[in-house]
């Protein structure tokens, strides 16, 4: 495995040429070719659109980041036309399990696919650089995208109908003109950082300890956790396995640490043969994290976007980094393609700004409280805690609080300005603001058959329909999980969302409920 700067290289590119003149423009520049910014460009030049993406290395990177996906990112990779490599190479689980001291079995476990019938697992893990590799062969075989590897932002410059960005490269520097800037350049954006903005919120005092390793012990594809385990006492755990025979492995190191000195192989090895005995293994990746959870207060600066880690933060337990940043993407690619090809206001930016703040802002209270669980800063808080682990050995109403890290799932946006609020009285279903939930339909699946347009999903109903909406006419399970009855119906939007439902729709409500969700200026003033 090469190095570069004491990165490990999982796949060599090179670097790409700079333009032949000092001055280049772009309609739609992403900074940032990481798994989501690769995901951004692949949804934008999917739809047509020409993009141009920067990255600073000139190579995929083997570091231990991202390895937990969620059904909900497999849905969105599915869309993309990159979700099948994903899961054929990832270990699926569903199954999460907690335990506590010296105990052998779990005071806790959960399902993280309770609803089953569905096309993708609850979770798959799998190594971040395989995701990005994947994502990047569906890139490469769209002419509309410009890769450009090696090619590191300097300054930026916003202006009225874009910003102006400074690259550098082994050949030298030239300007770059981007009408839409989308910043995906991690939790230490550049472009963040040359806008002179920041995060806000907390920042968590504890340290964990990552050990990527190798070995060959057969164990379950499960989520286990430990609370105060003898191998780690008064601290936690937490182990996962991976492709390749490749574990990961988290151990809590508390505040005030070396860093340097707890990634030293001599000072890991115990902590791994303490958890997992005399066995052989090889090391893969070993590094040190602090927890965050922090957000910028706005996504959107005039035409410039941020998306993901460059615009939240929070910590690896409940896994919500990589999938939060694939729910941005999700949501601002149809909304940013409208726009580009003239089909929308500008205005309807700013409802990716509200919707994706609040997803950062489920997430980080989701794991504020992990943490706070996992970490209690005083003795009753810690009191507290024991009590909720040893009541929920035996007393099934405990155990909903007991907090290892709540899994990512999708967020719903109920007071979304694109939503159509509800007229008629629903016993159960999918709202307006929340995702679709998959189903069998046909030889197939639901999710596939919505692709990323808009689309009427009709149950025994037959009408004219807006043009640029499609007809979905379904029944048994999807009618079901949807809640609709004969003659209803559903406008779901491209990032498969729910705009609007009817138990009796018609041409006229479907209209205007299209428009809503376009970000008509009626309903966005």
């Amino acid at each position: 495995m090469a190095n570069v700067a004491g990165i490990p290289v999982y796949k060599e590119i090179g670097a790409t040429p700079a333009p032949s003149g000092a001055e280049d423009h772009a309609r739609v520049v992403i900074v940032g070719a990481g798994p989501v910014g690769l995901a951004m460009a692949l949804d934008l030049g999917r739809r047509g659109h020409e993009v141009t993406v920067l990255n600073r290395l000139d190579f995929v990177a083997h570091a231990s980041k991202a390895i937990c996906f969620s059904k909900r990112s497999l849905d969105i990779l599915d869309r993309l036309g990159a979700g099948d490599p994903a899961v054929e190479k990832g270990v699926t689980w569903n199954t999460g399990k907690v335990f506590w001291g010296t105990g052998e079995e779990p005071v806790y476990q959960f399902d993280m696919l309770p609803v089953k019938d569905q096309k993708r697992p609850g979770f798959i893990n799998i190594q971040q650089y395989y995701i990005e590799e994947y994502l990047l062969d569906a890139c490469q075989a769209l002419p509309s995208i410009d890769l450009r590897w090696g090619h590191c932002v300097e300054e930026v410059t916003p202006h009225d109908s874009g910003a102006r960005l400074e690259v550098s490269t082994d050949a030298g520097r030239y300007s770059l003109e981007a009408e839409w800037l989308i910043a995906c350049d991690g939790s230490r954006s550049t472009v963040r950082e040359k806008l002179g903005l920041d995060f806000e919120e907390r920042v968590f005092e504890d340290n964990f300890l990552i050990a990527d390793i190798r070995m060959k012990k057969e164990m379950p594809s499960e989520r286990w956790f430990w609370f105060d385990p003898p191998f780690n006492p008064g601290r936690s755990a937490l182990m996962h396995k991976q492709p390749d025979d490749v574990w990961r492995l988290d151990f809590q190191l508390g505040w005030n640490i070396d860093r340097a000195a707890a990634t030293r192989p001599e000072n890991v090895e115990p902590f791994i043969r303490a958890m997992l005995g005399d066995v052989e293994f090889e090391r893969e990746w070993y590094s040190v994290y602090t927890f965050q959870c922090r957000r910028m207060a706005r996504f959107v600066h005039g035409r410039t976007i941020f998306a993901g880690d460059s615009a939240h933060l929070v910590s690896p337990f409940g896994a919500r980094g990589c999938n939060g940043g694939f729910a941005d993407i999700d949501n601002l690619g149809w909304k940013l393609d409208l726009v580009l090809r003239g089909e929308a206001d500008e205005a309807l930016i700013a409802t990716y700004n509200d919707e994706a703040v609040a997803t950062a802002d489920e997430n980080i209270l989701n794991s504020t409280r992990s943490t706070d669980f996992l970490t209690p800063k005083s003795d009753a808080s810690r009191a507290l805690r024991d009590a909720v682990l040893e009541l929920a050995q035996d007393h099934a109403f405990a155990r909903p609080f007991v907090n290892s890290g709540r899994l990512s799932t999708p967020v719903s946006y109920p007071q979304s300005a694109l939503s159509t609020p509800d007229e008629d009285v629903w016993e159960g279903g999918v709202a307006p603001g929340a995702p679709v939930l998959d189903a069998p339909h046909g030889n197939g699946w639901l999710l596939d058959r919505l692709g990323g347009d808009f689309v009427l999903i009709t149950h025994a109903w037959q009408g004219p329909v807006p043009a640029g909406v499609s007809v979905l006419a379904v029944d048994g399970l999807a009618a079901e999980r949807l809640a609709l009855p004969e003659g209803a119906a559903c406008l779901v939007r491209p990032d498969q969302y729910v705009a609007a439902r009817w138990l009796t729709p018609d041409a006229a409500r479907i209209e205007a409920a299209l428009q809503r969700a376009k970000g008509g200026k009626t309903w966005l003033n």
